[in-house]
């Protein structure tokens, strides 16, 4: 082994930042305290282990260190998840509440797109007293002047506790909540009233917004909501076409300020200064230029993170730029595995719960991936110097560009399938030009425009600007509206995902033909991906949101029944989007095989030549129990959003306002009998709280639906 080892080159550095993100990984995905002490106890054992055979071992104890800083790793990633759980981390209100509050804003977000500002403030828990902190939407029709950072306002408003994912697999914002500390979401009923005017103490957050004001002001509405958002981080503007369309072309990473965007500011910063300070000969003799222009770029750094909010993909980004110019100074690679681990475990050891999130995993991916492809044999010596002309050389760059794009494509798509359930198709290829429009053009422009504003000579380049994000655009609406752009998949489980990301980490950390071992499991993930089935039933913790996947006789291909009317596209999309559906949902009661009243609907599914009987509650009228056990012993399946009588037994399934309680969501497939809850994921975390109960439905007596359908 030690052979071996010496013999691949491996550096252990990455390895161990890989170890300390697996035990927070086991923090998350563990059950309870129990777990997680147990999952404690097993890394210390093995590191103890480790440590005495160190202590045993003759000349070349690499081995046995290796083995205890493993397992030390590990321990301390679960340790420090576990601890900035219980530091940050705020229990959400019992149960929804409406009334009038008191409380100071500590920040807004302006998000002119929905018309309506967004409110952090901190406030009292009625009936408790305890203070917390919240989330109010504030619609502008409602907004008073003086609504500003630091002052204390009055307001009416109906506040939610977080809420947990709607169904497995759905975006978990009561976990983004906790670890932000907001114990409660709602709305503004009325107008603000402001109480007490705000002492100042927020210049950055009002440079901030003062900015944005002003570029939204000299563009057109859809150029500024992308100017604002590189300028600024603020992504209120953005219209909903826009984002969809850069999200499907493969573009959204341009819309949030994160490595690109740092990395062009830094390194802009860097050349114009290191170019005008050769031009002082005073300065040039006496200090070493590279070094006092590092140093100028670091400053620029910082400043544009504060500036733009310093939202954690910004940090992240900023900290590796900074690694990035260090590494300059000294004379060391810039861009290397060790810079990338050294990144990550501060920002792992500083926001440990972002290892779950979305932007950690896509961002850290594309630079495992860069740096992968770049320091491959094959990839050196298709870029090693040589006497060519120089079309030769450019041809050759532009080459390695759009492999580079490819293999960053590759290994993004499972993360976003992971997240998103779609990624698009041509976003490598929509990259190579947008990226150089971004960086070399749409950016420097926005300088420009807004250092000649302060000359009053701005508008030329303000016009340039918006041409510019006009040609992003409609790069994006180009490749979203291509053929097959975008892939949906359904909700796919963590073994899928941990087998590509097991893979990717082999394929990227290990040098030289080892690497090649990671195929194995990347090969695997992706044929659970290609064999994968979307649930047949899709149920929401509340009872009230119902997918069915459904087949009409003499049709090929499946179709999503709703058994009602969403108020919102988040409940639809969230159907579509785990369902692996695209178009439109059919209500179930304009189903030719379902049979539906005003309080219940039956359906009945083919399976692999079984049939299911399905019984759904839509109503809150109650029933005679006898007629609705009767009815529960003639279906497989009942589903209800109200609490059924212990006498309703169906013949595998009753899932009811009881049930839901304690398992969330729910997605069932018949095939294999299998279902899968949201309470499986998150019960023992201090973000999980079952659903409150709701008020049994006063009893009138409704039939149950009629027809060759019906049980």
């Amino acid at each position: 082994m030690e052979q071996f080892l010496g013999a691949s080159r491996l550096d252990l550095g990455p390895w161990l930042v890989v170890c300390f993100a697996a035990g927070i990984a086991a923090w998350f995905g563990l059950p309870g305290a129990t777990a997680w002490i147990v999952f404690c106890g097993i890394c210390l054992i093995l590191s103890g282990i480790g440590a005495l055979a160190l202590r045993r071992s003759g000349r070349d104890p690499y081995i046995a260190a290796s083995f205890s800083l493993i397992f030390a790793m590990a321990l301390a990633g679960c340790l420090v998840v576990w601890a900035r759980s219980h530091v940050v981390g705020t229990a959400p209100i019992e149960r929804p509440m409406v009334g009038s509050f008191v409380g100071r804003v500590l920040a807004i977000e302006h998000q002119s797109a929905q018309a309506r500002d967004r409110l952090v403030l901190a406030t009292r828990e009625q009936g408790t007293g305890r203070a917390i902190k919240v989330r109010v939407n504030l619609p502008d029709a409602h907004r008073r002047p003086g609504v500003e950072p630091g002052a204390l306002v009055r307001f009416k408003a109906r506040l939610m506790p977080p809420a947990p994912p709607m169904l497995p697999g759905a975006y978990n914002f009561a976990r983004t909540a906790w670890f932000a500390g907001l114990a409660a979401s709602g709305s503004a009923l009325g107008p603000v009233e402001v109480v007490e005017a705000g002492q100042g103490g927020a210049m950055l957050g009002d440079l901030r917004n003062r900015l944005s004001a002003h570029i939204l002001s000299r563009v057109d509405p859809d150029a500024g909501g992308i100017a604002t958002a590189l300028v600024t981080g603020d992504e209120g503007a953005l219209a909903e076409g826009d984002v969809d369309a850069m999200r499907d072309a493969g573009l959204a990473h341009l819309l949030s300020i994160s490595g690109l965007h740092v990395s062009a500011v830094i390194a802009a910063t860097f050349f114009i200064v290191l170019r005008l300070a050769a031009l002082i000969p005073w300065l040039t003799l006496r200090v070493r230029l590279p070094v006092f222009a590092a140093g100028a770029g670091a400053l620029v750094g910082i400043g544009y993170t504060l500036l733009s909010g310093s939202e954690v993909p910004t940090v992240r980004s900023c900290i590796g730029a900074l690694l990035v110019l260090a590494a300059t100074v000294l004379g060391r690679e810039s861009l290397s595995l060790r810079m990338l681990a050294v990144g990550a475990f501060f920002v792992l050891l500083l926001w440990p719960e972002a290892l779950v999130g979305p932007s950690f995993q896509l961002s850290f991916a594309a630079v495992l991936a860069i740096i992968a492809v770049s320091s491959s044999a094959p990839a050196r010596r298709f870029l090693a110097p040589r006497d060519e002309w120089w079309p030769a050389r450019l041809a050759r760059n532009a080459v390695m560009i759009v492999v580079t794009g490819l293999v960053i494509e590759m290994a993004l798509m499972p993360i976003g399938f992971y997240h998103f359930h779609r990624a698009g198709v041509y976003g490598a290829l929509a990259n190579v030009i947008a990226i150089p429009l971004t960086t070399f053009a749409i950016m420097p422009l926005l300088g420009l425009s807004l250092l000649l504003d302060t000359l009053g000579l701005g508008a030329p380049f303000w016009w340039l600007t918006a041409q510019a994000i006009a040609l992003l655009l409609a790069i994006a609406r180009f490749t979203a509206g291509l053929p097959g752009a975008v892939t949906v998949l359904p909700a796919f489980g963590i073994k899928a995902f941990a087998l590509f990301v097991a893979g990717g980490l082999w394929l990227g950390l290990w040098p030289g033909r080892v690497r090649w071992l990671g195929l194995p499991p990347v090969c695997a993930g992706t044929v659970l991906l290609m064999t994968l089935s979307p649930p047949d039933i899709l149920l929401s913790g509340d009872g009230r949101t119902v997918g069915v996947l459904s087949e009409a006789e003499g049709q090929t291909g499946r179709t999503l029944l709703v058994l009602r009317q969403s108020r919102t596209d988040y409940t639809r999309d969230n159907l579509l989007e785990l369902s692996g559906m695209q178009g439109e949902p059919v209500l179930l009661q304009d189903w030719p095989g379902a049979r539906c009243n005003r309080d219940f609907c039956t359906l009945r599914l083919e399976r692999r030549g079984r049939r299911w009987l399905v019984l759904l509650s839509r109503g809150r009228d109650a029933v005679p129990e006898r007629a609705l056990a009767t009815a529960c012993e003639r279906v497989d399946i009942v589903l209800s959003d109200r609490f059924l009588p212990r006498s309703c037994h169906p013949r595998w399934l009753k899932a009811d306002r009881r049930m839901l309680e304690k398992t969330g969501g729910l997605a069932i497939r018949l095939e294999d009998r299998s279902i899968e809850t949201v309470a499986a994921a998150q019960q023992g975390h201090g973000w999980w709280r079952p659903p409150p109960e709701w008020p049994r439905p006063a009893t009138t007596n409704t039939a149950l639906p009629s027809g060759d359908q019906s049980p």
